[in-house]
């Protein structure tokens, strides 16, 4: 290749209290985790936060795992996960896994943003998400799964709130990817997550709370 791809700025959801409706969206569950973004230059993978922060020195044995994915080049938007009963995310156990158990942590891929010299952040969604999910399933990664839609985001929420996961993020069928927030993503968290995580904001920086700092996980581990 003659020019490497790098990071890609995330597209943020905007939040909702309910899914849209109508055959113009999809939806996805929403999986507690941290995001994560891969980026495959040839037989190197280099791992990105949310906010860009490179994570690939503490996440080494996921990032060896990942350059068996079957493609020269690629960078996918991800939730990094620790499947806990059920296959539902652990979240307060993921942190422990980062540093000792790697071999447990789940990459969760929900959108593909480039493969082998194409740029497909223009492309409608239902079209990235037929090429991640042939590139998923024809991948001997263990550790890569494939985050499922679902037609009807009121059922999948419903779903959601049983089996105590996160939530919902409904997309435009025909959006292109943007970064930054955007409103043709939009989230919906369970009633069930926010009374267990209510708490959560204990995690967080003053300054970040304010929406100027730096999450203090991603910090740690820089």
């Amino acid at each position: 290749m003659s020019r490497l791809i790098r990071f890609i700025e995330p597209c943020s959801p905007i939040r909702t209290k309910v899914p849209p409706a109508g055959e113009a969206w999809l939806h996805e569950p929403k999986l507690d985790g941290y995001r994560l973004q891969v980026v495959k230059n040839g037989r190197q993978v280099r791992l990105y936060s949310r906010r860009g922060n490179d994570w690939t020195s503490r996440l080494a044995e996921l990032a060896e795992a990942l350059t068996a994915i079957p493609a020269p080049a690629v960078i996918l938007d991800a939730e990094l996960c620790l499947a806990g009963a059920d296959w539902v995310p652990d979240f307060h156990g993921l942190q422990a896994a980062i540093d000792g158990r790697q071999r447990e942590l789940a990459v969760f891929a929900f959108d593909i943003l480039h493969k082998d010299g194409t740029d497909m952040c223009s492309w409608p969604l239902t079209q990235r998400k037929q090429i991640l999910a042939n590139l998923v399933e024809t991948s001997k990664v263990g550790c890569l799964h494939l985050v499922a839609s679902f037609p009807d985001g009121a059922k999948l929420l419903a779903s959601a709130e049983r089996l105590g996961l996160e939530g919902v993020v409904s997309k435009r069928r025909s959006a292109p990817y943007r970064s930054g927030e955007c409103r043709n993503w939009r989230k919906v968290k369970t009633a069930a997550w926010r009374e267990a995580n209510r708490e959560r904001w204990r995690l967080f920086d003053p300054l970040d709370r304010a929406g100027r700092g730096v999450f203090r996980v991603e910090r740690e581990a820089k």
